[in-house]
């Protein structure tokens, strides 16, 4: 029977299966700052150097809310700071706190213990333009 043949008979269709997660496993960063946001939030600040809501919402399929929030509570302890660039706010680790590099390099024991070989998995996209004189 089709799935159209199911919902005229009165089924529900199979559940959709969840979006795959970009981090298969949960890292010491999830327990030590308490979510899944505050771990996407510093690896991909960590990986990137910068960054934006969206951008870590989607790459670990977290929403987005959470990951605003956490952004926000990452800037207001002085970790982060934030500059507007368009409509985008635009999230960078802040080099006047003293704070930042012992959290920086927490994270960066963290994110050294990801295999080289999952880290394209984790982090797909190219977040830099490419040079105008490289070659395609």
């Amino acid at each position: 029977m089709s799935a159209t043949e199911n919902e005229s008979a009165g089924e529900t269709p199979p559940p959709k299966a969840a979006p795959e997660k970009a981090l298969p496993y949960a890292t010491p960063l999830r327990d030590l700052f308490g979510s899944r946001a505050a771990e996407a939030v510093l690896l991909h600040l960590y990986h990137y150097g910068e960054s934006y809501g969206r951008a870590i919402s989607s790459d670990f399929a977290i929403s987005l809310d959470s990951v605003q929030r956490q952004l926000d509570k990452l800037e207001n302890a002085g970790v982060l700071v934030s500059k507007r660039q368009g409509r985008t706010l635009l999230f960078s680790w802040n080099p006047k706190s003293g704070l930042t590099e012992a959290v920086k390099g927490l994270v960066a024991v963290v994110y050294e213990r990801i295999p080289l070989e999952k880290r394209p998995a984790i982090f797909p996209i190219r977040r830099r333009p490419r040079r105008k004189d490289k070659p395609q």
